[in-house]
């Protein structure tokens, strides 16, 4: 963010939103509605397959899925549609099921309107996980956490390191940029599925940043803590994608992760001791239900977010 061109961060607006954080915004419960959980090794499993898939949701039309009588789009969609496909008898949660799924049976699980973008790669990302849990972990995620001695850190580490999409990293003016969205956000769901105990009581949550998406940046500028050039505010508005790796969505992503990290500190000098992943579990929370006419989220097509 020091060489940043494109994205600035208003401290004074960062301020104000910590000073109303517990008026504005709320951490929520982990949700158990939509999730699939167990408390056995099977949720782990689930935990994994769901954030290898929890990437580019936007679209126009968007895909949509129905779960008992709600219509759900995005990330909610995809967490309901796998949950839907247990409930049907389709166990998506075994290894072998992974590595040997095809895309008519992809294309079942996510049934829906329309169609969910970079379809392919979904089917790639699930073969991998399977592939990557039988050949290391006895086909078990649980295992993979308790290899990293239940620690939040190692396991998003591991997880990019033993399956590659989760590699989550971009060159910026010649630094490799490590931001690893996806490993970390699997760490912290972990958690909050098992609610803490069992497979999910894992130490050192606090070594993790916040989730850098497209939602967390519409929210933190329509706070006004984030800010755009004019250039980049107007080719945001109007939808036009941004490529990914360049400055621009670096930018972005990075502005994300820093601005999360100056409101904990801002808030635990407040007393209110909350971590990157609270913070970000209440911000992107309250993005959902953005108004109408608020700002548009910036658009990259990326496995990444």
């Amino acid at each position: 963010m020091a060489q940043a061109r494109y994205v600035s961060i208003d401290e004074g607006n960062l301020a104000q939103t910590c000073a109303a954080f517990e008026a504005r915004l709320r951490v929520p419960e982990w949700n158990t509605h939509y999730h699939f959980g167990d408390g056995t090794a099977r949720t782990a499993n689930y935990i994994l397959l769901l954030d290898a898939l929890n990437f580019s949701f936007w679209d126009d039309p968007r895909w949509r899925i129905t779960y008992h009588g709600e219509r759900l789009d995005g990330y909610w969609a995809l967490a309901a549609a796998l949950k839907r496909a247990i409930e049907e008898g389709d166990d998506i949660t075994d290894a072998r099921r992974m590595a040997a799924m095809d895309e008519t049976a992809l294309a079942h699980v996510l049934r829906g309107d329309h169609h969910i973008p970079l379809f392919a790669a979904r089917l790639a990302h699930i073969h991998e996980v399977g592939d990557g849990l039988l050949a290391k972990y006895d086909g078990q995620a649980a295992r993979l956490i308790e290899r990293c001695s239940f620690d939040a850190a190692t396991i998003a580490a591991q997880v990019v390191a033993d399956f590659p999409s989760f590699r989550d990293e971009a060159v910026y003016h010649g630094q490799t940029v490590k931001i690893y969205k996806r490993a970390q956000i699997f760490a912290a769901d972990l958690y909050g599925a098992y609610h803490g105990v069992g497979s999910g009581a894992l130490r050192g949550m606090d070594a993790l940043t916040c989730f850098a998406d497209y939602k967390l940046p519409q929210i933190l500028r329509r706070f006004g803590i984030m800010h755009y050039t004019d250039d980049l505010a107007r080719r945001v508005d109007a939808r036009v994608e941004l490529p990914p790796g360049s400055d621009e969505e670096i930018e972005i992503r990075a502005a994300t992760i820093v601005a999360v990290e100056c409101m904990r500190e801002m808030l635990a000098a407040r007393d209110l001791k909350l971590s990157s992943v609270e913070i970000d579990w209440a911000l992107w929370d309250a993005a959902q239900g953005a108004p109408p006419d608020g700002k548009p989220y910036h658009r990259t097509r990326t496995i990444y977010y």
